[in-house]
């Protein structure tokens, strides 16, 4: 049930309607136990309109066939690794894709380097353990477990980040697709409908790389950077109106020139030229990601909200933008100077953006 007082709704709840009417209208084929067919499932993750004319608002904007593949994955014996730089949208994917299939996307197992194989096997209730010894009321379920139980999909973030170790626990659940109990001497086996999708950082490709074990009982699909500024521009356009609302944020003018400015400089410094292709840049040390970018916006409504005059303006991008960019307190300085005194500065219509930038120091 969707709670209004909640900052973040699962995607689940918030588009509840949305999805209720996929299946209303979903005449398609749906592998054992999802909740929607693949056609339904890419239908509510890219958008489109229904024959009753519901409109589906697309939740990933980006290459159709990625997300068929990615979907046609979770409906076959191999499991789902989403790949890419930080920002694109992993875990934004992979929170949708579960709400579509399962109807649940909070099977969410967080990786760290602090993970233990309880993460994704089980523990114990040790109270309970000591009174009664190994018994399955003792046992406290992973969500891995709970996803085989019920035949769901579960989710695995940043699994590049745990240790080897604990990854190999998921060599027999995705081959054998069960989990041992040896303290029980008997093993939960997974329904239909379970699978797993976990999400890779580009960014730490060498601290724990998969095993060629594991690797092989994944399909990784990468996703890019949006492809093009109009791309970027209507994911960062989408995804602030959602935040506005989720925060109550004042309802101002946010002309979509100064979007394109903010995305264009993140678009250039990330990319180590101008949009153009006449001038080569040095890049900064962060990936200034379009999930960074729909932050500077967020962070510029609420400042020409609350202290401007209800219309978004260089002033209210430029801290945010300079504090995406200056993240390494040696080089970065030097590439946003450069940046600011090369492109910025000589670009018509800029000057403006010039001088807030400037004066923060």
């Amino acid at each position: 049930m969707s709670d209004p007082a909640v900052l973040r709704q699962q995607a689940e709840h918030a588009h509840a309607d949305e999805l209720a009417a996929l299946a209303t209208a979903d005449t398609h084929p749906r592998p054992p136990s999802w909740r929607l067919s693949p056609w339904a499932v890419r239908t509510y993750v890219q958008g489109g309109t229904l024959d009753d004319g519901t409109v589906i608002t697309p939740k990933y904007v980006g290459d159709t066939r990625r997300i068929e593949v990615a979907i046609a994955t979770l409906a076959t014996d191999r499991a789902l690794l989403l790949q890419g730089l930080p920002g694109t949208g992993k875990s934004w994917l992979s929170e949708h894709l579960a709400a579509a299939i399962s109807g649940d996307s909070t099977l969410l197992v967080q990786g760290t380097a602090g993970a233990d194989d309880k993460d994704l096997r089980y523990g114990w209730n040790y109270a309970r353990l000591l009174a009664e010894g190994p018994t399955r009321d003792a046992l406290v379920p992973s969500p891995v477990m709970r996803a085989m139980e019920t035949g769901s999909i579960v989710r695995i973030e940043e699994l590049t980040r745990m240790s080897s170790e604990v990854q190999d626990a998921l060599i027999t659940i995705l081959s054998e697709k069960a989990l041992p109990l040896p303290e029980l001497a008997t093993q939960v086996q997974a329904r239909a409908g379970f699978n797993v999708i976990a999400t890779a950082n580009d960014r730490d490709k060498g601290i724990h790389d998969l095993s060629s074990a594991l690797t092989r009982r994944f399909n990784t699909v990468l996703l890019p950077p949006p492809a093009t500024l109009e791309e970027e521009l209507a994911i960062v356009q989408q995804r602030v109106a959602d935040l506005g609302r989720s925060f109550a944020l004042p309802d101002i003018d946010a002309p979509e020139d100064e979007l394109r400015r903010v995305i264009t400089v993140f678009r250039e410094l990330r990319g180590g030229r101008t949009l153009d292709g006449r001038t080569r840049l040095k890049s900064p040390s962060g990936s200034l990601s379009t999930a960074e970018a729909i932050s500077v916006v967020q962070q510029g409504i609420a400042l020409a909200g609350y202290y401007g005059d209800g219309t978004l303006r260089a002033a209210d991008v430029a801290a945010g933008i300079a504090g995406t960019v200056l993240k390494d307190p040696v080089q970065d300085p030097v590439v946003w100077t450069e940046y600011l005194n090369t492109v910025v500065r000589e670009r018509d219509g800029w000057k403006d953006l010039y001088r807030a930038c400037r004066s923060l120091g």
